[in-house]
């Protein structure tokens, strides 16, 4: 946070509150020392505002020359990175772009060779080719690479977007502090990289979760248990099919007979929860949310020293 940067932001005259709102929240995002490079995402859960709301701000915000927006690509990959959004009290901003990338003028571009860093504050100045193309049916501003996989598999930021939606959070309007950041997305790559799920097995193992467990998750942490088991299911399967050996059970029959089954009460669900604090059974720590554990302790239901007991 610079608190150059917002201060500036206040004192910019003549924006709606909500556009005054996202500049206040990009200056919120800006380093002195690297500059600002907060996602889309980001910035719509900061402001609490939709994506498509999110870059009508933002191009109210470049039309009144408060704001640039820099596309950036990994000089050795080619992958796309973070946009850096350059503003107006920053002494690069009064450059003239350059008509490749339109991070200042072509003089300049030695300077930005690099990631950024704590010298230069800059990054590359890349030759992108096709600009960001913005969609007319939801106004968002589409990045290169997102533009080339439309209509194909959706990337992470899409899938991970999915994910909350099925165990009930909205990423544009609030998240738990342990669905945000980074961390949130690792763990969530890890169910990929390291259990070898499919992001279409992950979303359906996090539905037929939702389906046990009305409450939405506090973090990704709440379904490792389940991830694991759906990681074991689709092992056992191609195990089995290595061996020749038929299923069981048919997979369209049991998902019918599951969907199909009762939503638990909320009694239901806390004499579960206290069956599980008060038994001698395996339990994950941490794998009750705070709503869970305080209404259990109204309840009687269990004791704070047997949640201890049981790290929860």
């Amino acid at each position: 946070m610079s608190h150059l940067a917002t201060n500036w932001a206040i004192q910019q005259r003549g924006l709606k509150p909500a556009t005054k709102l996202v500049l206040w929240y990009l200056c919120d995002r800006h380093t002195t020392d690297y500059g600002c490079f907060p996602s889309q995402l980001q910035l719509a859960q900061d402001a609490e505002l939709s994506r498509s709301a999110l870059n009508e701000h933002l191009l109210r915000l470049e039309e009144a020359s408060l704001i640039r927006r820099i596309i950036r690509v990994d000089p050795r990959t080619k992958r796309q990175q973070s946009t850096r959004y350059l503003l107006a009290f920053e002494a690069e901003f009064a450059l003239e772009p350059c008509p490749e990338s339109g991070h200042g003028a072509d003089e300049t571009n030695a300077e930005h060779e690099g990631e950024p860093s704590p010298e230069s504050g800059h990054g590359p100045c890349p030759d992108l080719g096709p600009s960001r193309v913005r969609n007319p049916d939801t106004n968002s501003v589409r990045e290169p690479e997102e533009e080339e996989r439309a209509g194909a598999r959706p990337g992470f930021e899409d899938f991970f977007g999915e994910l909350l939606r099925t165990v009930g959070h909205d990423p544009a309007v609030w998240l738990p502090g342990w669905w945000k950041g980074e961390s949130a997305g690792e763990h969530v790559r890890g169910w990929i990289d390291r259990l070898g799920l499919s992001e279409e097995q992950i979303i359906e193992t996090a539905q037929a979760w939702r389906r046990d467990i009305p409450e939405a998750p506090d973090g990704p942490k709440a379904l490792d248990r389940a991830m694991a088991k759906a990681a074991d299911a689709v092992a056992r399967r191609r195990a089995d099919a290595a061996k020749g050996v038929q299923p069981r059970i048919g997979g369209k029959a049991a998902k019918s007979a599951k969907a199909d089954a009762p939503m638990p009460s909320r009694e239901e669900i806390l004499a579960f929860y206290a069956r599980c604090v008060n038994g001698d059974g395996f339990f994950p720590p941490n794998s009750l949310s705070s709503s869970i554990r305080a209404e259990l302790l109204a309840r009687g239901l269990v004791t704070e020293e047997r949640l201890r007991a049981r790290g929860a």
